[in-house]
Protein backbone atom coordinates (compact mmCIF):
# COMPACT_ATOMS: atom_id res chain seq x y z
CA UNK A 1 0.00 0.00 0.00
CA UNK A 2 1.47 3.17 -1.09
CA UNK A 3 -0.95 5.80 0.53
CA UNK A 4 -1.38 5.96 4.38
CA UNK A 5 -4.13 4.49 6.06
CA UNK A 6 -6.76 6.25 8.20
CA UNK A 7 -9.98 5.53 9.48
CA UNK A 8 -11.99 8.53 9.93
CA UNK A 9 -14.12 8.80 12.93
CA UNK A 10 -17.46 7.97 12.29
CA UNK A 11 -20.54 9.28 11.79
CA UNK A 12 -21.47 8.33 15.66
CA UNK A 13 -18.11 9.24 17.41
CA UNK A 14 -18.92 13.01 15.28
CA UNK A 15 -21.84 13.26 16.98
CA UNK A 16 -20.91 12.22 20.47
CA UNK A 17 -17.92 14.77 20.14
CA UNK A 18 -20.67 17.93 19.09
CA UNK A 19 -23.13 16.74 21.75
CA UNK A 20 -19.82 16.48 24.63
CA UNK A 21 -18.41 19.53 22.92
CA UNK A 22 -21.94 21.20 23.51
CA UNK A 23 -22.23 20.41 26.72
CA UNK A 24 -19.18 21.49 27.80
CA UNK A 25 -19.96 24.95 26.45
CA UNK A 26 -23.17 24.85 28.52
CA UNK A 27 -21.14 24.36 31.61
CA UNK A 28 -22.24 20.58 32.05
CA UNK A 29 -19.06 17.68 33.10
CA UNK A 30 -18.97 14.89 34.48
CA UNK A 31 -17.84 16.36 37.59
CA UNK A 32 -21.21 18.59 37.62
CA UNK A 33 -22.82 15.98 36.99
CA UNK A 34 -21.61 14.22 39.77
CA UNK A 35 -23.03 17.20 41.73
CA UNK A 36 -26.47 17.69 40.70
CA UNK A 37 -26.96 13.76 41.55
CA UNK A 38 -25.42 14.20 44.71
CA UNK A 39 -27.33 17.47 45.23
CA UNK A 40 -30.89 15.82 43.62
CA UNK A 41 -30.93 12.63 45.69
CA UNK A 42 -30.61 14.22 49.30
CA UNK A 43 -33.28 16.19 47.79
CA UNK A 44 -35.28 12.80 47.06
CA UNK A 45 -34.33 11.16 50.37
CA UNK A 46 -35.58 13.93 52.53
CA UNK A 47 -38.71 14.53 50.26
CA UNK A 48 -41.94 13.15 52.70
CA UNK A 49 -43.44 11.32 49.35
CA UNK A 50 -40.69 9.75 47.25
CA UNK A 51 -38.08 9.63 50.04
CA UNK A 52 -39.87 6.71 51.69
CA UNK A 53 -40.69 4.63 48.19
CA UNK A 54 -36.81 5.03 47.24
CA UNK A 55 -35.79 3.97 50.93
CA UNK A 56 -37.83 1.02 50.84
CA UNK A 57 -36.15 0.16 47.41
CA UNK A 58 -32.64 1.39 47.83
CA UNK A 59 -32.12 0.92 52.05
CA UNK A 60 -29.09 2.37 53.64
CA UNK A 61 -26.28 1.87 50.84
CA UNK A 62 -27.04 4.55 48.70
CA UNK A 63 -23.38 4.56 46.92
CA UNK A 64 -24.12 2.24 44.30
CA UNK A 65 -27.54 3.91 43.55
CA UNK A 66 -25.68 7.44 43.21
CA UNK A 67 -22.74 5.64 40.73
CA UNK A 68 -25.68 4.06 38.35
CA UNK A 69 -27.34 7.52 38.33
CA UNK A 70 -24.04 9.71 37.64
CA UNK A 71 -23.51 7.22 34.93
CA UNK A 72 -27.11 7.76 33.64
CA UNK A 73 -26.75 11.01 33.55
CA UNK A 74 -23.53 11.08 31.91
CA UNK A 75 -24.93 8.90 29.31
CA UNK A 76 -28.22 10.99 28.76
CA UNK A 77 -26.22 14.34 28.90
CA UNK A 78 -22.66 13.68 27.50
CA UNK A 79 -23.82 10.59 25.74
CA UNK A 80 -21.00 8.86 27.12
CA UNK A 81 -22.27 5.56 27.20
CA UNK A 82 -21.26 4.56 30.60
CA UNK A 83 -25.16 3.02 31.78
CA UNK A 84 -26.20 -0.01 30.44
CA UNK A 85 -29.43 -0.88 32.67
CA UNK A 86 -33.07 -1.04 31.75
CA UNK A 87 -34.71 1.58 34.09
CA UNK A 88 -38.50 1.32 32.96
CA UNK A 89 -37.78 -2.59 34.50
CA UNK A 90 -36.59 -1.38 37.40
CA UNK A 91 -39.23 1.61 37.90
CA UNK A 92 -42.00 -0.91 37.26
CA UNK A 93 -40.79 -2.79 39.97
CA UNK A 94 -41.28 -0.16 42.76
CA UNK A 95 -44.24 -0.55 45.11
CA UNK A 96 -46.10 2.69 46.23
CA UNK A 97 -45.38 5.25 42.52
CA UNK A 98 -48.17 6.92 41.90
CA UNK A 99 -48.86 8.86 38.31
CA UNK A 100 -48.07 12.85 40.06
CA UNK A 101 -45.39 11.35 41.80
CA UNK A 102 -43.32 11.81 38.28
CA UNK A 103 -44.55 15.56 38.81
CA UNK A 104 -43.02 15.73 42.41
CA UNK A 105 -39.94 14.15 40.82
CA UNK A 106 -39.82 17.00 38.24
CA UNK A 107 -40.26 19.69 40.71
CA UNK A 108 -37.30 18.44 42.65
CA UNK A 109 -35.07 18.12 39.83
CA UNK A 110 -35.80 21.73 38.49
CA UNK A 111 -35.11 22.88 42.35
CA UNK A 112 -31.50 21.16 42.13
CA UNK A 113 -30.85 22.80 38.52
CA UNK A 114 -32.07 26.26 39.69
CA UNK A 115 -29.67 26.23 42.23
CA UNK A 116 -26.76 24.36 41.03
CA UNK A 117 -26.61 24.34 37.17
CA UNK A 118 -23.60 27.03 36.30
CA UNK A 119 -25.75 28.67 33.36
CA UNK A 120 -29.46 28.31 32.31
CA UNK A 121 -28.52 26.73 28.77
CA UNK A 122 -27.14 24.10 31.10
CA UNK A 123 -30.58 23.94 33.07
CA UNK A 124 -32.91 23.53 30.05
CA UNK A 125 -31.08 20.83 28.80
CA UNK A 126 -31.12 18.67 31.69
CA UNK A 127 -34.67 19.78 32.51
CA UNK A 128 -35.79 18.93 28.94
CA UNK A 129 -33.93 15.21 29.00
CA UNK A 130 -35.81 14.66 32.75
CA UNK A 131 -38.97 15.48 31.59
CA UNK A 132 -38.90 13.07 28.44
CA UNK A 133 -37.39 10.89 30.92
CA UNK A 134 -40.33 11.09 33.74
CA UNK A 135 -43.06 11.12 30.39
CA UNK A 136 -41.32 7.84 29.70
CA UNK A 137 -41.09 6.17 32.89
CA UNK A 138 -44.90 7.39 33.41
CA UNK A 139 -46.44 6.23 30.26
CA UNK A 140 -44.62 2.40 31.01
CA UNK A 141 -45.65 2.21 34.27
CA UNK A 142 -49.46 3.90 33.81
CA UNK A 143 -50.42 4.59 30.29
CA UNK A 144 -50.76 0.59 29.17
CA UNK A 145 -52.65 -2.51 29.50
CA UNK A 146 -51.18 -5.80 31.25
CA UNK A 147 -50.82 -7.17 27.24
CA UNK A 148 -47.88 -4.03 27.01
CA UNK A 149 -50.28 -1.71 24.72
CA UNK A 150 -50.33 1.83 25.23
CA UNK A 151 -53.94 2.72 26.24
CA UNK A 152 -56.04 5.08 24.13
CA UNK A 153 -57.04 7.01 27.19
Amino acid sequence: MTAPFAIEASFAEKKRAQIREAARIMGIDEDYLSLMVDEFYARIRADARLGPIFEAEIGEDWGPHLDRMKRFWASVALNAGTYAGKPVVVHQRLQGVEPDDFGRWLSLFKATLDETARTPEAAQYLMSRAERIAQSLRMAMFERNPAGVPSLR
